[in-house]
């Protein structure tokens, strides 16, 4: 197994291959932050000054007490705290198909921070069409652990959904890596097998905010 994987609540999460994505010395706003293992791992090993974003009390708590800011909300509510382009980079890991409404949180990222990073599982995986096709069932794996009715997976997506909801708002991925747990592909162009035999895929994107008016303005 690669050593860029580490499970996380029976999600392996590539908490490495994110940090090779973030310049040394950056500043980074990680949202849904959890217990703030990549947060802390930033620190250490690309000297950034992080912020991080967390629901869940337990988890802030857990973050505090390893010395980390971070703040507890609702990524859901936007982050209407922070101003334009105040971070380098906004992270979002594994956590993209468990927001109400990742239209708006994507916008929000991006209007945040000069790139962002989204990781997600492939429900397009080939493994989980099987399941569904000869079970009848909601697919389940390491990845997508749950069973259908103790979810937090909301909005379940494919790498093909993702590069078509990036062409329709304007979004230019800079960066991509597909990953299953014996290899790691790299590409920013779609392509049909990654779709299919990616477990994972991690994104680099962007866009000039200034070109685009967010719809979901009116909520502020």
């Amino acid at each position: 197994m690669d050593n860029h994987y580490i499970q996380s609540n029976g999600l392996h999460v590539n908490y490495s291959l994110i940090s090779d994505m973030i310049e040394k010395g950056s500043k980074v706003l990680d949202l849904g932050c959890g217990d703030g293992y990549l947060l802390q791992l930033l620190k250490k090993n690309n000297n950034i000054i992080g912020n991080g974003i967390e629901i869940s009390q337990e988890h802030v708590i857990s973050c505090l007490e390893k010395g980390l800011s971070v703040i507890q909300g609702d990524i859901d509510d936007g982050l209407k705290q922070f101003s334009d382009k105040s971070y380098d980079y906004v992270v979002l890991n594994q956590t993209l198909q468990s927001v109400s409404e990742p239209e708006f949180v994507l916008e929000e990222m991006l209007r945040v921070g000069k790139k962002c990073i989204v990781s997600f599982p492939n429900f397009a995986y080939w493994r989980i069409r099987l399941k569904f096709f000869f079970t009848g069932n909601m697919p389940k794996s390491k990845v997508l652990p749950f069973e259908w009715y103790n979810t937090p997976n909301i909005h379940l997506l494919s790498i093909k959904d993702f590069f078509e909801f990036a062409k329709n708002h304007n979004i230019k991925i800079l960066q991509g890596i597909y990953t299953t747990r014996a290899s790691i592909r790299r590409g920013i162009q779609y392509n049909i097998f990654s779709n299919l035999l990616a477990e994972e895929a991690i994104f680099i994107i962007s866009y000039n905010v200034s070109e685009k008016i967010s719809r979901y303005q009116i909520k502020y």
